[in-house]
């Protein structure tokens, strides 16, 4: 196959993934489970809203990665009958590229800026004047020549999503005077009826334990179970099988996906810890360097669920395994790890 034809491939791939992503995200309200207290407090906001006849205060979203962030914006719009437009932090680098989204803008708009914690502080001092009064200044021309220009803009809602909250600076926090709310990981009830969702939309026809089955090892993330879901799908369609409970334990083997949702990187940790260092203490430095992973890495992408699971601590030592890791592994408690715990 000549190089042309393979990435003729790989673009028809990504659209379709692209397409299957956007097919398994919820259109009505009804169809969006979980995060009841932030759908009802939109609920209000977006009504008031209409009945007001202007467009929302502007509303922050912050949480883990795959819990629904952009789906809750998308569903903001179509709640508004508003168009939306779609840009993330890095993606803005300068600030003429803000200057352009922004008087770009139609009356009732929604701005959506995924990752906003990546905003240039340069660029974040533009958006305050546009998110307060509906104006952007802009510096023409250098040195003593140069002169500052008003731009009006029409009323719009500006739509943020971050996973790092914390990286705000607080003037851009402030400003979010419609609300500021927090996704939180979702209940295995609560996946198990996404996945049943997303089973009619791809048209799949799966057995209620191999749903239960897959809800287990999500790790409370709509992302993920639906990643699983569509790997299972394919697993049953390779072999000619219905999904059933054996396939979808089958396929989750072969993904390296345990029962608690552990994959192979987060169990190589946990290994590591007990075999090499005694179940800890040992430093995040230490780790990375066994597991050849970055600090960040296992920081910011595998500790987060260990220690949600409670199979990892963070002590001013360093990280210790707990005695439901060992019990996981299947490892025998040594008698002076068993005092430790004790």
């Amino acid at each position: 196959m000549s190089s042309n034809s393979k990435n003729i491939d790989k673009q028809n791939n990504s659209k379709l993934k692209a397409f299957l992503d956007n097919a398994l995200r919820p259109k009505e309200w009804r169809h969006y489970i979980g995060q009841t207290n932030i759908k009802e407090n939109l609920q209000i906001l977006l009504t008031a809203a209409k009945e007001r006849k202007h467009p929302p205060e502007h509303i922050l979203f912050y949480g883990p990665p795959g819990l629904g962030k952009t789906t809750l914006a998308h569903l903001v719009s179509i709640e508004l009958g508003a168009q939306v437009r779609i840009t993330s932090g890095p993606a803005i680098e300068k600030v003429g590229d803000l200057a352009a989204i922004l008087t770009n803008l139609g009356v009732g708009d929604i701005l959506f800026i995924d990752e906003v914690h990546r905003l240039n502080k340069t660029i974040e001092e533009v958006l305050y004047p546009a998110m307060e009064s509906g104006a952007i200044d802009i510096v023409i021309g250098k040195g003593p020549s140069a002169r500052t220009i008003q731009l009006e803009l029409p009323p719009f809602t500006l739509i943020a999503a971050t996973t790092r909250i914390s990286l705000l600076s607080s003037p851009l926090r402030s400003r979010f005077s419609g609300g500021i709310f927090r996704l939180n990981f979702y209940t295995e009830d609560e996946i198990s009826k996404i996945l049943e969702q997303s089973a009619k939309i791809l048209g799949v026809d799966i057995d209620k334990s191999a749903i239960k089955e897959i809800s287990k090892r999500s790790r409370f993330t709509p992302r993920v179970a639906n990643y699983l879901l569509k790997r299972c799908r394919d697993f049953a369609q390779i072999n000619k099988k219905t999904l059933s409970l054996d396939i979808v334990n089958k396929a989750l083997s072969l993904l390296e996906i345990d029962e608690l949702g552990l994959n192979a990187s987060d169990r190589k940790i946990l290994e590591i810890i007990i075999t090499k260092f005694s179940g800890g203490p040992v430093g995040l430095s230490t780790i990375a360097a066994a597991t050849s992973e970055e600090q960040a890495t296992i920081e910011e992408v595998y500790e987060p669920y260990l220690l949600q699971l409670g199979l990892l601590q963070r002590t001013p030592r360093g990280r210790v395994t707990t005695e439901h890791a060992y019990k996981h592994l299947g490892h025998k408690i040594p008698k002076d790890v068993q005092e430790r715990l004790l």
